[in-house]
């Protein structure tokens, strides 16, 4: 295994010490892995929903890439990234931190490896330090693969398909890359991140065998999809975003904006009953219901509006019958769904790999935990990229747009500044 012990293959999912992520799950030096890549019809391609409905018990934990939705619907020209299209790792033992009550619990078994650990975390803990001169990107050393002017552009032309009927919505993404900073370990890269950028559903992997010199660094507020054990479903969409101010006033009134804002608010109810139609397909018939629905959270650096769909997995389905119906995530995408992935294929320039996808976990007990990709960062070899995105209706205004994009990825590429 290249570098240090526990590098390659770690897991950090990590929480920022509120309700929704009130843990934080370390784990490293995997005892099983597996790697998909391609898409349907390429040599050797492995359908990554057939490798996950393969895994044995024991805490796993990995990416699913966006275009995995290839093995879902291949009629769409999907372009596979050039990252795994699924990497996932078993660990034993994993190491638990409450973030509220300030605990720690150690699950497992392997009494040697939980010896590796310690020793390990102890050696890690000057990390940031150590490597903090390595972790200065200026921002004007980012590329941006789709300019403010581009983006403006391709925002118009989802609402000309708007206005001839073909899609209701779309959410369009654009990325930047930078070289990876030189010496620089994946470890300190996320505690810069995680310091500037704390979020519920945040975490790190580092991928081993088959992915590496892959990695995957978010800072993501939203879950995606969560089973637990007695199958029941949750969904926490988030569409509908402002950035954060220093000054009280102005603060109160972007979030009082974005509550009463007719454009938000349509487009959040449009992914909630996308995803309410996705989870019916697994579910009881009857057992769908909205709990929250356009409700203002609070991160550190924007608004959302966050709604709650949940339901109960139907008797035969398991957590990734839900996952293989559901995906890709409607907040990421549009309505009708299909639909508006074929188009922002067409439209955006470069693939999206694991942004837009999911961390994934899966639990001694069966439970299932996802996020959706956003507000993350992707280091493929010697290059580092990050994306964001915007969701377009008819009275989307371009250039509006355009600079939601920017406040939306500005506290990622600050916090590596």
């Amino acid at each position: 295994m290249a570098g240090r012990w526990g590098e390659a293959g770690l897991i950090w999912l990590d929480g920022d010490g509120s309700a929704l992520g009130r843990w934080a799950t370390l784990a490293a030096d995997p005892i099983e892995q597996h790697c998909c890549r391609g898409a349907p019809g390429s040599p050797q391609a492995t359908n990554p929903f057939s490798m996950l409905r393969e895994l044995g018990p024991g805490h796993w934990c990995g990416w699913l890439g966006y275009e995995a939705a290839a093995w879902t619907e291949p009629g769409n020209p999907w372009t596979p990234d050039g990252m795994a299209s699924l990497w996932i790792a078993r660990h034993d033992p994993i190491l638990r931190f409450d973030l509220i009550e300030r605990e720690l619990w150690i699950e497992g078994e392997d009494q040697k490896r939980l010896k590796q650990m310690q020793d390990w975390l102890e050696g890690i803990g000057d990390t940031p330090t150590a490597d903090a001169p390595t972790l200065r990107i200026p921002t004007e050393r980012w590329h941006w693969h789709t300019n403010r002017s581009a983006f403006a552009d391709g925002v118009r032309s989802i609402q000309d398909l708007i206005a001839s009927g073909d899609l209701f919505q779309a959410n369009l993404t654009a990325s930047c890359s930078t070289a990876w900073p030189e010496q620089c370990s994946e470890l300190a890269l996320f505690q810069c991140l995680r310091r500037h950028c704390p979020a519920p559903f945040a975490g790190l992997l580092i991928g081993s065998e088959g992915a590496e010199a892959e990695a995957v660094f978010s800072a993501s507020p939203e879950r995606f999809l969560r089973v637990s054990g007695n199958g029941r479903v949750e969904t926490r969409p988030i569409k509908g975003t402002r950035p954060r101010d220093q000054d009280p006033l102005n603060d109160a009134a972007l979030a009082a904006e974005l509550i009463c804002s007719s454009k938000d608010r349509a487009e959040n109810i449009m992914i909630v009953d996308l995803l309410r139609n996705d989870l019916g397909r697994v579910c009881e018939p009857g057992s769908i219901e909205v709990p929250q629905l356009l409700g203002l959270e609070t991160y550190a650096a924007v608004h959302h509006l966050t709604s709650v769909v949940q339901g109960q997995l139907r008797g035969g389905f398991s957590w990734v019958d839900l996952l293989e119906a559901c995906w890709p995530g409607g907040s990421i995408t549009g309505a009708p769904k299909l639909r508006a992935c074929q188009r922002l294929q067409e439209l955006e320039p470069t693939s999206r790999g694991p942004y837009c996808g999911s961390l994934i976990r899966v639990d001694w007990d069966h439970s299932f935990d996802s996020n959706i990709l956003i507000r993350s960062l992707l280091r493929q070899g010697d290059r580092l990229r990050a994306h964001a995105g915007c969701g377009i209706v008819a009275d989307s205004d371009p250039e509006s747009e355009a600079e939601e994009l920017g406040w939306k990825l500005q506290p990622l590429l600050d916090a590596l500044a």
